[in-house]
């Protein structure tokens, strides 16, 4: 799941995008309101935390752009300031949730979760099975046949971008944007590494790779 952070404290920003790749998301930061709207608007984010007070433009027009021209992501908004009307003014410009700074990191993660949980529970189911391959991307756990998985945050994350495109050719360009973040600049040849990884650990043919395309995933027959 990709995650947009725009907050203008380029530590704390930087400290929050650590900490929630870790916990497995991609995640784009920038430090300016109009930036922020630019990428949120333009790329397909599932979730953005909002700092309210920014250059360009503050929290509150971000948030309420966005609500006006139709997008529904998940938006956490963060400010320094405290109080009722605050909050109800964040709320009322179309935010989801409200946290005020200092605030534990371990809140924000259960935030983050929350909200996501909550977007999947109006969409689809989070449980994918594919032939004897069973991915549940709310639990974040996986199953071929009766033994469950342990995969790694970033292995799963692979494995689940493949899960949401079954049976389509995607390639590493696309898995390195969704599972990466917009400014990786490594080697492009970490996707065979991971890709490898589930292999091992699932079964050889359940990733097939499409010659100079990408990869497919199989169902088993």
């Amino acid at each position: 799941m990709r995650l947009l952070i725009v907050e203008d404290e380029k530590r704390l920003a930087l400290s929050l995008a650590k900490g929630l790749t870790a916990e497995g998301y991609a995640v784009d930061v920038v430090h300016d309101g109009r930036e922020g709207l630019d990428r949120a608007t333009a790329e397909p984010y599932d979730l953005v935390i909002l700092d309210i007070m920014l250059p360009g433009l503050n929290g509150y027009r971000v948030c309420a752009a966005l609500r006006a021209a139709g997008h529904d992501v998940p938006i956490l908004m963060l400010t320094a300031k405290d109080g009722e009307y605050d909050e109800a003014e964040g709320l009322d410009t179309g935010a989801d949730d409200y946290l005020t700074k200092p605030f534990s990191y371990v809140v924000l993660v259960a935030r983050v979760k929350a909200l996501l949980r909550r977007r999947r529970a109006a969409g689809a189911s989070p449980v994918h099975v594919h032939g004897d391959l069973k991915v549940d991307t709310a639990a974040r756990r996986v199953w071929l046949g009766e033994d469950e998985a342990e995969l790694t945050a970033k292995e799963f994350s692979v494995l689940e971008h493949l899960v949401l495109r079954a049976g389509e050719v995607v390639s590493k360009a696309d898995i390195l944007e969704h599972v990466w973040d917009f400014a990786y600049d490594g080697d492009p040849n970490i996707v065979e590494v991971y890709v490898s990884a589930l292999r091992r650990k699932l079964r050889a043919d359940l990733i097939r790779t499409v010659r100079g395309a990408g990869y497919r995933l199989e169902t088993a027959p």
